[in-house]
């Protein structure tokens, strides 16, 4: 299974590093696959920690892939760290194994904590849609620009019925950075 989370991480010298990061999720392990380059594979490699969190304020998600990376955070309990402030659960986990890839290694990892910090009340139709869009954003240079204004009607329908005002947000920073890649594609 995979779950659609923040993954945060910290190097050596205690910067953190965000990013939205769909992990898998097998029994008691977890698998992180990040694509070559990554801040978030680096940061792992070095430290052989990292967190997950997972949340349901799609602005994270959204705010990541636009450059918007500045979240406020809490100290991890077990390992050198930190969690999504807002964050429902946090799981701060190991690393037990890499198989290694040229485009995108899996990271193996255990879990050492886990705090459930607010219960989920479930996603609406706007918050997913936000989120397939910033997959969307993430990969615009693998995908058509007719394929991505498809998505992005149809995205657009449910994301229309049941937006609140941080999804409303989400939405436009997401949308309006799609636009100007497309744009710079078209003038290359």
């Amino acid at each position: 299974m995979i779950q659609e989370t923040i993954v945060t991480t910290q190097n050596k010298a205690g910067k953190t590093h965000i990013a939205p990061m769909g992990i898998h999720v097998t029994g008691d392990e977890f698998i992180i696959l990040p694509f070559r380059p990554s801040v978030t594979l680096e940061n792992i490699l070095e430290t052989q920690t990292a967190v997950i969190n997972y949340t349901d304020d799609v602005r994270v998600f959204a705010g990541c892939v636009t450059g918007r990376k500045q979240w406020p955070l809490k100290k991890a309990k077990k390992i050198e760290g930190n969690f999504l402030e807002n964050t429902l659960t946090h799981c701060e986990v190991k690393l037990t194994h890499l198989d290694d890839d040229p485009m995108r290694p899996k990271l193996f990892c255990r879990a050492v904590h886990q705090v459930n910090h607010s219960a989920f009340k479930g996603f609406n139709r706007a918050q997913f849609s936000i989120l397939e869009a910033a997959i969307l954003l993430s990969r615009i240079d693998r995908l058509s620009p007719a394929k991505i204004n498809t998505e992005l009607e149809y995205l657009h329908i449910g994301f229309n019925k049941t937006a609140g005002a941080k999804e409303r947000e989400a939405w436009d920073w997401v949308t309006q950075a799609i636009e100007q890649k497309l744009r710079e594609m078209q003038r290359l």
